[in-house]
């Protein structure tokens, strides 16, 4: 058996990871099963395309969600309003995504994939042209709702195909490739963006997403592979109005609860303060929001066709990676919020050197794409997710040692480590995701897998927002040891966080997710 399994990874192992598998396995699953209304046949060259098309959409539409950061002073200064009047800017973007993206998994089998994924790049590409040619707030925003409703079709849709397409034997290999430009991007976006406006007009950025957009458009109606279901029930209308209203109610709470937590003050320009929203009606959203959901979920219980088939919790290996990956993101979700006020307003850094600071994480993403499948394959899910949780979150804690005196070469290695161990752990999350999912169910888990992701990552900021604004209450935000001293117990606690979040992986058995990692269980080595 172990010459047997050495043969099968000597096999798997020596083909290039650069290069996208070309097996021509449409509709195949190691494990999983299901019927579409016809399964494409699809060449090498097709399969080969199709993750770089995705990659590049995904690229895209990560990018844009961080790259109107740092633009958001000159965007107000051109359109002649406060900078905080852009906050809805920012949030109308990510709220679209959590609205839309559950019936994005209804869309791909009723119209189809291919079709589905190049209109989604087309409305895409219409909303950044509407966000350039804005000449108000208000146009700004509802650009980016148009924006962020053609990115809610496109991650899915591509997570969709990639199961469909490949089978799980190499869904890994394809999955860690195409997942690289999207922690890229997050790392990049806020300093592409500030060079950009500094040599350019702010609206370079919306369009610079038009040249991109013709050629997936191009690609994407050429190469990208085309599933639907045969029959597809009618759309779960009052289960989608519950939970995107109740998402939306959620997210808006989310995305101003940092302004309210006594951490982050609202000056106007001349320092004044500005008056933000009434507490009440912080809380007025929260309960709505959290009233929606509930009845979602009750809705779910007794409809034939919910628009979120909750059921598929069921499934271990799919409840353990939303769940696990959802808790996960609390603590390292709230990363990229604390670690430029450690640099900017703690250690007194210029936004590009802080900026640079965050690059070996990109770096460590794209090294760890090329030995994760083989640790998965050595290792097996159930010990990777467990350990390397622990490992994540011991990281996150060692940020508190992080100060003014701290060598820059220490901080590298450590944003380096940073890098290694978020991208071996979502690849391993992501991968077993739909390890057990069939076919047929497919569509239903993306919309899912992909809404939880959403959502957590706003409460992944939240978090670190709450637990900031505690130890920093009454701190003034200047470069202080009192100012470092709390942002420093912020990442103990959020690492501790993540700590525990380790628990969760537990639950899986030995020889969960063996047929996307190559993982030979003890007991059938043994044997």
């Amino acid at each position: 058996m172990d010459s047997q399994r050495a043969q099968q990874n000597a096999q798997f192992d020596s083909v290039e990871d650069v290069d996208p598998p070309a097996e021509p396995a449409a509709g195949v699953s190691s494990g999983a099963s299901g019927s579409t209304a016809g399964t494409p046949h699809l060449s090498e060259k097709a399969l080969r395309i199709i993750p770089w098309v995705m990659a590049t959409a995904m690229f895209m539409e990560n990018l844009d969600a961080t790259i109107v950061n740092t633009a958001v002073p000159t965007i107000a200064r051109d359109l002649v309003v406060q900078p905080l009047a852009l906050k809805a800017v920012l949030t109308s973007y990510t709220l679209a995504l959590a609205v839309f993206i559950p019936i994005s998994g209804w869309m791909a089998d009723r119209f189809g994939t291919k079709r589905v994924f190049h209109s989604a790049i087309g409305v895409f590409a219409l909303g950044s042209l509407l966000c350039g040619l804005s000449v108000n707030t208000h146009m700004l925003v509802v650009s980016r709702i148009v924006q962020g409703f053609g990115g809610a079709m496109m991650t899915p849709v591509a997570r969709l195909v990639l199961v469909r397409a490949y089978p799980r034997s190499d869904y890994l290999r394809v999955l860690n490739y195409v997942l690289i430009p999207v922690m890229i991007a997050p790392l990049v976006g806020p300093s592409v963006g500030g060079l950009i406006v500094h040599f350019f007009p702010w609206r370079v950025i919306f369009f610079i997403n038009l040249p991109i957009s013709v050629a997936g458009i191009w690609a994407a109606r050429k190469f990208m592979a085309d599933f639907r279901e045969a029959v597809v029930p009618k759309l779960d209308w009052a289960g989608f109005v519950l939970f995107g209203a109740g998402v939306a109610a959620v997210s808006y709470v989310l995305e101003i609860f940092g302004e309210h937590s006594g951490f982050i003050s609202r000056t106007d320009a001349s320092g004044e303060p500005v008056a933000g929203v009434a507490v009440w009606v912080i809380w007025a959203f929260a309960a709505a929001g959290v009233g929606l959901l509930t009845a979602y979920v009750l809705h779910a219980q007794r409809a034939a066709h919910p628009v979120l088939q909750l059921g598929l919790f069921r499934t271990r290996t799919f409840n353990v990676s939303v769940t696990g990956g959802f808790i996960t993101r609390l603590g390292v979700g709230g990363m990229p919020f604390l670690l430029p006020l450690l640099y900017q307003v703690g250690m007194g850094f210029a936004p590009w050197k802080a900026g640079l600071l965050t690059v070996p994480q990109a770096c460590a993403a794209t090294g760890m794409r090329v030995i994760s499948r083989k640790i998965l394959a050595r290792y097996g899910h159930r010990r990777v997710l467990a350990l390397n949780t622990i490992f994540l979150g011991c990281n996150i804690m060692v940020f508190s040692r992080i100060g003014p005196g701290t060598p820059i070469v220490a901080i590298l290695g450590l944003s380096l480590m940073q890098g290694f161990f978020s991208s071996l752990q979502f690849s391993s999350i992501n991968s077993i995701t739909y390890a057990d999912i069939d076919n047929r169910d497919a569509s239903k888990a993306s919309s899912i897998a992909s809404t939880v992701q959403q959502m957590a990552l706003s409460f992944g900021v939240a978090s670190a927002a709450l637990v900031a604004g505690f130890f920093l209450s009454g701190i003034p935000q200047t470069q202080s040891p009192a100012f470092i001293s709390g942002i420093h117990k912020t990442f103990l606690v959020l690492g501790a966080f993540t700590i525990l979040s380790s628990l969760i992986f537990r639950s899986l058995k030995e020889g969960d997710g063996a047929n996307v990692s190559h993982y030979a269980p003890r007991a059938a080595r043994g044997a």
